[in-house]
């Protein structure tokens, strides 16, 4: 049964939809960035200072471990903001399926006074054909 708030209803889901689909994307994410530092640490701690050699291998293990250290940095800048698009997307997945609840009540509430007119009418047409038969059995 079609109201006039069904196109509503339908926008609604879609955009309910849209949301859930953009919270299942930030959630990923966050997974990526956590993984990803998870993998930083472990090459940081895989990376052996050597104790003997030359000044170029010694420089080249401190540039090693400063590149896994701004490894590191970048990482928890990932996850920081992957956390803060989660919380956005959260919110919007939480104010689109407010709207989408109250345009489907609304839907439903207009769906009962449809039909209880409809009922309103139909005992009318009922109560019409009953008299007009009983006149005719009077007649007879």
């Amino acid at each position: 049964m079609r109201t006039r708030f069904s196109s509503l209803v339908t926008l609604k889901k879609s955009t309910l939809e849209r949301s859930e689909r953009v919270m299942q994307r930030a959630n990923a994410d966050l997974n990526s960035a956590n993984i990803a530092l998870q993998l930083s640490y472990d090459s940081l701690e895989n990376i052996k200072s050597p104790t003997s050699g030359s000044i170029t291998d010694l420089v080249a293990s401190r540039v090693l471990m400063s590149s896994a250290r701004d490894s590191i940095t970048h990482n928890k800048a990932w996850i920081a903001f992957a956390t803060s698009q989660v919380i956005q997307a959260k919110e919007q997945l939480k104010l689109d399926m407010i709207a989408f609840e109250k345009f489907k009540y609304l839907e439903l509430e207009e769906m009962k006074v449809i039909i209880k007119q409809k009922q309103i009418q139909e005992a009318k047409d009922l109560d019409e054909v009953a008299l007009m038969t009983y006149g005719r059995k009077g007649k007879k």
